[in-house]
């Protein structure tokens, strides 16, 4: 596997990643909750990770379009998409 296509799959795991993450926030957002303060703490996530996913698909759309991309860059962004799902995943099942 070349570096571009490296690149390309961690950019595209990590969109996919925070796009989980903005559902598992909003689905949070929308329990039913007495707590203001976490209901709100969800919409942040879900507004910040919302934010990331768009990121990471407009850096996907640079590389594909105009083949500038950066390996290790797309990598650690997969990486940290990935564990923030992860961790996310756990809040959520932790409070159901």
């Amino acid at each position: 596997m070349d570096a571009y296509t490296l690149a390309k799959l961690a950019l595209a795991i990590a969109l996919l990643a925070q796009t989980l993450v903005t559902a598992f926030a909003i689905e949070g957002h929308l329990r039913r909750s007495s707590d203001l303060t976490l209901k709100r703490s969800w919409l942040a996530v879900a507004i910040a990770s919302t934010l990331l996913a768009l990121h990471h698909g407009y850096t996907l759309e640079l590389a594909l379009r105009t083949g500038l991309y950066d390996t290790r860059q797309a990598v650690l962004a997969g990486a940290a998409a990935l564990f923030f799902a992860l961790g996310i995943y756990g809040f959520r099942r932790r409070q159901a």
